[in-house]
Parts: structure tokens; C-alpha cells; sequence
């Protein structure tokens, strides 16, 4: 069983200065928080931005690729985690699965438009619930997500 999820967005942990990819259950109330690399963060901001670089990055490419062979992505599943680390796989058409990085997944499904899907063990075991008093604290994060750019993950330790 999996509950799919929507992209709430991005942003730098400090002191850390490490990005982080928040994603929360389109029909429920569970957030799941996933650390991520500086390039990848940055690859999901200018696409929620409608950012188009004007040479493809490697997501945009990995789009491309995809199409130019004929496949089509119909989804991205995070489906484990194991010792602090997610795992994920994209699936194409005729059930071909390809394992990823939940942070490659999410950029690339944002790119074609596909659903991402979190496996209940994975929410059960990482997901939170934020409670309705904090709920301002998702619209400050939104917030930040607003006035925050590209240039704000780059330097970030990976």
C-alpha cells in the first residue's frame, strides 16, 4: 500500500546547511522530510519556479532521453529506508523499474508530470503529522520557499 504525495517544497537546514525535500500526503496529513544533496535541490527549485535553463540539466536530459527511446515514466515510488537513507524506483510503462534517489525521482516526475508515491512502511516509519496549531509553520516554509532561490543552495556541504 502507498499514499501519494505532493511536493511542498525545498529548503536549506541550518546550521547544517543541508536541503531539505518536504513532500506531504495529497489526501492525508503526513509530511515526510528527506535530506538531500545541494544539485538535486536545486534541480526541484527552478522546476517548481518554472525555471527553463536555456541548455538542458541533467534532469531535463534524463526527460529527454526517456522520450527519444520510446518509454514512458508513469510514476515514482519511495520505497524504503533503510539506516536514514530512502530509496526509491522510478516505473516506466511495461513495470520496468529502475532504482533511484527518492531526490533524483521527485526532480524528474516534477519534469513529466508524473505521481509520486510513498510505501506505507516508509510514512509509517519517518512521516509526521503536524498538529492543526503548528499549521503556520507549513505556510512560513511556504513562505520561504517563495522568496528563496537557486543561488541559496549552492556551497551547501553534500
Amino acid at each position: 500500500m502507498s499514499s501519494e504525495m505532493r511536493v511542498v517544497g525545498v529548503r536549506v537546514e541550518l546550521p547544517a546547511n543541508q536541503p531539505i525535500l518536504l513532500l506531504r500526503e495529497s489526501d492525508g496529513d503526513r509530511y515526510l522530510p528527506i535530506w538531500i544533496g545541494t544539485m538535486e535541490a536545486s534541480a526541484i527549485a527552478l522546476e517548481q519556479q518554472g525555471v527553463r535553463p536555456s541548455r538542458p540539466l541533467t534532469h531535463d536530459l534524463l526527460k529527454d532521453v526517456i522520450a527519444a527511446l520510446g518509454r514512458e515514466l508513469r510514476q515514482v515510488r519511495i520505497t524504503d529506508l533503510q539506516e536514514g537513507t530512502f530509496f526509491a524506483e522510478l516505473i516506466f510503462d511495461g513495470d520496468i523499474r529502475v532504482s533511484a534517489r527518492p531526490s533524483d525521482s521527485v526532480a524528474l516526475a516534477l519534469r513529466v508530470g508524473v505521481p509520486i508515491h510513498a510505501e506505507e512502511g516508509v510514512l509509517a516509519e519517518a512521516g509526521l503529522v503536524i498538529p492543526d496549531e503548528q499549521e503556520d509553520e507549513v505556510e512560513k516554509f511556504r513562505e520561504f520557499l517563495d522568496s528563496v532561490s537557486p543561488e541559496d543552495f549552492r556551497g551547501a556541504d553534500t
